[in-house]
């Protein structure tokens, strides 16, 4: 996701900035938050954050190996979904975006269903015979 938003806005690959690193963290992380929501729909929040927040910290502490670094030299997709360096600070930017992710779709649960959001049930009522 973050990486189709550099896209579209033509911006680099490389995060120099504070603000580019930290959004991007709680980017990646809010991302595999919803990537587990679009494919465990009825899963429970807390069960697809501590899903989410247990992915990320593992990547980050991959980090702290030399693989995902030589991974980055070779594939700009490695880079993107492994990182290159471990960074302390990212563990608690993963949570504040699956923090950040769990309060969205709890939002929209909340808000309820929208017209047009797809047919609407009827609830099933007592069998009629009707004449033909």
């Amino acid at each position: 996701m973050a990486f189709g938003i550099r896209v579209i806005t033509g911006s680099t690959l490389e995060t120099t900035g504070a603000l580019e690193q930290i959004s991007g963290t709680a980017l990646y992380a809010s991302a595999f938050y919803g990537g587990l929501l679009f494919l465990f729909p009825r899963a429970r929040a807390a069960v697809l954050a501590a899903a989410s927040v247990g992915f990320c910290w593992a990547v980050e502490l991959f980090q702290l190996t030399d693989v995902p670094a030589r991974l980055a030299e070779h594939s700009v997709v490695a880079r993107l979904v492994l990182g290159e360096s471990f960074d302390p600070a990212d563990l608690a930017w993963y949570v504040l975006g699956v923090a950040l992710a769990v309060g969205a779709h709890r939002a929209y649960v909340a808000a309820g269903p929208v017209a047009g959001d797809g047919p609407e049930v009827q609830p099933a009522g007592p069998l009629r015979r009707g004449r033909r």
